[in-house]
Parts: C-alpha cells; sequence; structure tokens
C-alpha cells in the first residue's frame, strides 16, 4: 500500500497511511482549500457531490457546476450522485422546523454520508471525508458523528474526521473562493434553512434572498 508523506498540518494523516481520498463535497467554495492542500500533498482525491438538500434545481446546478469546474482545473475526478430531492424530503420529514444545527441537520448529514460511506465500499475506497466540517455554520461534532456512523456499515471503510478548520484551513478557504471568484452562498442550500435565514434578515430589516421554491410547495409543511 503506497502512503503519504505528509508534512502538512493542514492536511490529515489517512487512517493506515493510504493515499487515496474518497471526499464529499457540498460546494466549491468549502472544497477549494481543502482540495489544493490535499493535491499538494499528494492525495489522489476523488470528489463526491451528493447534496439532494440543496433548492432549488437552479441554486444546486449552480453549486454543482462550479465544484465540477474547479475539479476539472485541477484534475480531480468528479462524481455526480444526482438524486431525486423527494428523498430528501422524506428522511426530513417531522423536522421541517428544526433549527439549524438541530436535529434536521443530522438526518442531512447522515444521509449524504451514509450515500458516501455505500459508494466508498463499493469503488475500493478506504477512506472518505467531507468538506461540510469545515464552514463555522456547520456544528463539527454532527458532520463527525454522521460519518463515522456512516463507516461502521461498511466493513473496510473509514471515515476521516478531521477539523479541516485549523492550521490555517479556514483562512485558505476564504483565500480561494475570492481568488477563484466563487459564487457567494446566500443560505446553506435547502428550503427551511432559506426560510429561516429570511426570517432573520426580516427582523434586521435586511433585503430578502428570493428564490422560487413553488416546486417544493408540497414538502414544506409551514
Amino acid at each position: 500500500m503506497e502512503h503519504v508523506d505528509n508534512k502538512n498540518p493542514a492536511i490529515p494523516e489517512l487512517p493506515g497511511g493510504v493515499r487515496s481520498l474518497l471526499l464529499h463535497t457540498c460546494c466549491a467554495p468549502c472544497a477549494g482549500g481543502i482540495l489544493e492542500s490535499l493535491v499538494d500533498a499528494g492525495v489522489a482525491v476523488t470528489l463526491y457531490f451528493h447534496n439532494p438538500n440543496i433548492h432549488p434545481r437552479d441554486e444546486y446546478q449552480q453549486r454543482k457546476q462550479e465544484q465540477q469546474g474547479f475539479a476539472a482545473k485541477l484534475g480531480v475526478a468528479f462524481v455526480d450522485a444526482d438524486q431525486d430531492p423527494a428523498l430528501w424530503f422524506a428522511a426530513v420529514s417531522g423536522l421541517e422546523q428544526e433549527p439549524e444545527r438541530g436535529m434536521r441537520c443530522s438526518a442531512c448529514f447522515r444521509m449524504r454520508m451514509e450515500s458516501t460511506a455505500g459508494f466508498a465500499a463499493s469503488h475500493g475506497f478506504e477512506v472518505f471525508a467531507t468538506t461540510l466540517g469545515i464552514s463555522r455554520w456547520k456544528d463539527l461534532k454532527q458532520v463527525n458523528e454522521a460519518g463515522l456512523a456512516a463507516a461502521k456499515a461498511h466493513p473496510g471503510v473509514a471515515f476521516c474526521p478531521f477539523n479541516w478548520r485549523k492550521s490555517g484551513g479556514s483562512q485558505r478557504m476564504v483565500e480561494v473562493s475570492r481568488r477563484e471568484g466563487f459564487y457567494n452562498q446566500q443560505y446553506c442550500g435547502c428550503i427551511f434553512s432559506l426560510r429561516d435565514t429570511n426570517r432573520w434578515r426580516q427582523q434586521r430589516d435586511q433585503a430578502l434572498i428570493l428564490r422560487d421554491m413553488t416546486e417544493f410547495d408540497r414538502f414544506s409543511k409551514e
């Protein structure tokens, strides 16, 4: 088995010293700095885009296409794990009124990590990770718990619960996003995060984020 000679503290020591990593990505802004650091360290990265929580469809496509483009720029393989958003709504049914970082987010992370772990197991990846935890808006403990639980269902597959924010990771994320001119996302991604973000903005007399979510009216359960 090949090993990575890694001296960069912003890059995790992968379990068993393996050289390849399946990296679940939520978007280019979160993944940019992580991806560049991994590639520079000689890790063979495959990006896995599975985010049925992103609504509406044009928002989803914009985030996915931007990530595809950046992966191509770095010569990194990209897996488009597109899925019917109805399955995501089923997974979070009953949790529509949960706050950010609440039980709905846990269910969302579990769904995405289970998909990533399953792909890793069926395609020969020993280790997977996710970019989700680099965002300060996410609960890192929630993210890592979802990844570790998903890995347990697949013997021979490990989840790497690395804190990408440390060792300058958060600053590198901002720097790469600015340099690349990545799309400035204004909400986490789902219809409920948009709702809550707009409520917060309205309380502060700030302009609302306008998105056409009528295609999801049957799921919203306001």
